[in-house]
């Protein structure tokens, strides 16, 4: 019934705009033969909103993947440079969970690893609301920032590097067949808030599966069975989004862009100086509101990628009027 209801208000979304359309076009015309300013200004307005819905109507149309309206798991992971990509992995994170309490997704914090002094090591969140993973699949990557650094005492320029990794929660639809003698299962205190309980037993755990090298852990809960079968959802997740991974040709391989979090694998940069600017270098979407995207601003970014992904092309899905 929830895919019906989707094609159903898909169809509607069609067949209202070419009615729209025609209705414009047919005002504009008869505006003109009569010479009738206003009335034409009527008809422009019109095809004006027409085509900010077609736009939006083309970037839900291409939330049609297998798993695009499934729920999202959200992993970030600071690169080589200590405390400076300890701090940018958790603007990242802060980025993230504003983005999606600003689209009104629930988030609920999994796991954390402080940094040595400042920031995080890695997070890991989960990501509730209808196409989060849809949305949020294309920020897989590196993300470098520029900034003068608040750590360094003489006011240097530093370059630091975090990554941000997204796969789909999987329902009960989808079977995931995971031998138990290929997972390795890991117990230990947890880090962070949560009382004395949680951090003086061996709450938290983490799940390696040996075949492909993937580790999930989760320290949400103070139950270690609890902690345990939400790490087990993780890792089948997981496993599910490689395979997507490997289904679609136009995306790398998981494993190979994993490699390294540094040059040459940076998929968006945040330069904060000595000029403002966030670029996007797979599809050239660029801004000078440094600010607001680090305050969770990614739309923009996102819709561009989407666009890409399915045409081949970092081009805007539907052209300006003028």
């Amino acid at each position: 019934m929830r895919e019906r209801n989707k094609l159903e208000a898909g169809m509607g979304t069609i067949t209202t705009l070419e009615r729209e359309l025609r209705d414009s076009l047919e005002l504009a015309e008869m505006a003109e033969a009569e010479g009738d300013e206003s009335l034409v200004e009527e008809a422009f307005q019109s095809l004006k909103r027409a085509q900010e819905r077609a736009a939006k109507a083309e970037l839900e149309a291409l939330l049609s993947g297998e798993a695009d309206g499934n729920d999202a798991y959200l992993e970030i992971n600071s690169g080589a440079g200590g405390t400076e990509s300890q701090d940018w992995a958790s603007m990242l994170l802060r980025m993230y969970m504003r983005w999606a309490n600003a689209r009104g997704f629930k988030v609920e914090l999994l796991e954390e690893q402080g940094g040595d002094t400042a920031g995080i090591k890695s997070a890991t969140i989960l990501v509730q609301g209808e196409n989060a993973y849809g949305w949020m699949k294309t920020e897989a990557g590196v993300h470098r920032l520029v900034r003068i650094s608040p750590y360094d005492s003489n006011a240097r320029r530093h370059t630091s590097f975090a990554s941000a990794w997204v796969y789909p929660k999987i329902d009960d639809t989808i079977e995931i067949d995971i031998q138990e003698k290929d997972v390795r299962t890991d117990t230990y205190r947890a880090s962070g808030a949560g009382g004395q309980h949680i951090n003086k037993t061996d709450s938290a755990v983490r799940l390696t599966h040996m075949p492909t090298g993937i580790v999930v852990s989760c320290q949400a809960e103070r139950s270690q069975h609890k902690n345990r079968a939400a790490a087990w959802d993780m890792l089948r997740a997981r496993l599910y989004e490689a395979e997507l991974q490997k289904r679609e040709a136009e995306t790398q391989k998981l494993e190979d862009s994993k490699t390294e979090i540094g040059w040459g694998r940076q998929i968006r940069s945040y330069v904060l100086q000595p000029y403002q600017m966030v670029k996007d270098l797979r599809t050239g979407v660029e801004t000078s509101d440094t600010q607001g995207v680090l305050d969770g601003d990614l739309d923009q970014f996102m819709a561009a990628s989407l666009a890409a992904r399915v045409s081949g092309a970092g081009e805007t899905p539907v052209a300006d009027i003028d």
